[in-house]
């Protein structure tokens, strides 16, 4: 049995295949067998095989794919429900898009986080060349020249040393809480981290949309599937684990209870902003929830891009100044004594 979980894309990239076969008639045993002569080697090929084997012995495919060890338990509700309601080929194609749609957003927030950090390891490069190799060489001519450095009227080349000191501190400081952060939010610390930042306005609009996201596509795959209403909110609402978002969604809940749509439901809770709430009423009573929820997440996801591009570009932006400013005040500190001597000879 496959003891590691698939990427998200390649979650993605078998149910796509999956649903592939089952659309062109094939039989689902005989789609995995197929699926398996693509893959010779490899964590897949042997989730594969244990999928073939299950599947041949009379197994549906949820459990087929449960003993293979390889999928989310999300992925696994969705199949069951697909099978139970007769829509198994809809409900991978579902998740297909879902998984993708996840794997782009996980790279979009993961490049959002390691460039700056890039950035800020390359300002502790810099002021350390600066405090190695630079400084020191420059101190040693004035101090050739001048006497103590301390004693002297080049005394302020000292103090490019101490802002250099002072900004390596912190960007070591800086680097070093980013890493404990991480470390912490996967080490059963990611409620606290998330409380964390959803203090800052930009990273806290971030986390609010991505877990709206996560929550309105699997309420959307959950409906897809054949779930109703007030089952499909019950299981979404584990895809998000925003503080703030989740009341939202128990207080939609209870206007559920009161005999209310989802659609009118969601909007007396206030759970999406207005411009995205009022997309529901009239898809609802027009039949339409599961193509307006789809809408909504494609939306949802834009938001999320749209604004780690912006916080990616602020701490750029604010990065290179920091780095451009730091070598620019050690730089001045450098050449004034060298003005001087200048102005000493003529």
């Amino acid at each position: 049995m496959a003891s590691n979980k698939l990427s998200l894309l390649g979650v993605s990239a078998f149910c796509e295949s999956m649903a592939s076969m089952l659309d062109a008639g094939i039989e689902i045993s005989e789609a995995a067998s197929l699926m398996k002569q693509k893959n010779n080697a490899g964590q897949l090929n042997e989730g594969l095989q244990v999928i073939e084997s299950c599947l041949q012995e009379g197994s549906t495919l949820k459990d087929a794919m449960e003993k293979s060890g390889m999928f989310p338990d999300y992925c696994l509700q969705m199949v069951e429900a697909g099978e139970a309601t007769g829509k198994t080929e809809e409900s991978l194609l579902r998740l297909s898009s879902y998984y993708a749609s996840q794997h782009s957003l996980k790279e979009k927030i993961t490049s959002t986080i390691i460039y700056p950090l890039a950035m800020i390891v390359l300002i502790i490069i810099v002021l350390f060349l600066m405090l190695k190799l630079v400084l020191p060489a420059f101190g040693n001519v004035y101090e050739t020249l001048t006497g103590s450095l301390s004693q002297s009227s080049y005394a302020y080349i000292t103090y490019a040393f101490l802002f250099c000191r002072i900004a390596l501190i912190l960007m070591v400081i800086l680097v070093l809480g980013v890493l404990i952060a991480w470390l912490m939010y996967g080490h059963g610390f990611k409620k606290q981290i998330s409380a964390l930042l959803s203090k800052v306005p930009a990273a806290g609009k971030i986390l609010r949309d991505l877990a709206l996201y996560r929550f309105t596509s699997a309420f959307e795959v959950y409906l897809s599937s054949g779930f109703l209403q007030d089952d499909a909110i019950l299981k979404a609402r584990e895809m998000s684990d925003h503080p703030e978002v989740n009341k939202k969604i128990d207080e939609t809940k209870s206007f559920m209870d009161e005999g209310n749509g989802f659609g009118k439901s969601a909007n007396e809770a206030e759970l999406y902003e207005p411009i995205y709430g009022r997309m529901l009423i009239p898809a609802e009573r027009s039949g339409n929830m599961e193509g307006a929820l789809k809408r909504l997440s494609d939306l949802l996801s834009e938001s999320v891009m749209t604004s780690s591009d912006a916080l990616l570009s602020s701490l750029e932006s604010v990065l290179s100044g920091v780095l451009m400013v730091t070598v620019a005040v050690a730089l001045l500190c450098v050449m004034l004594p060298l003005i001087g001597i200048m102005n000493s000879i003529g």
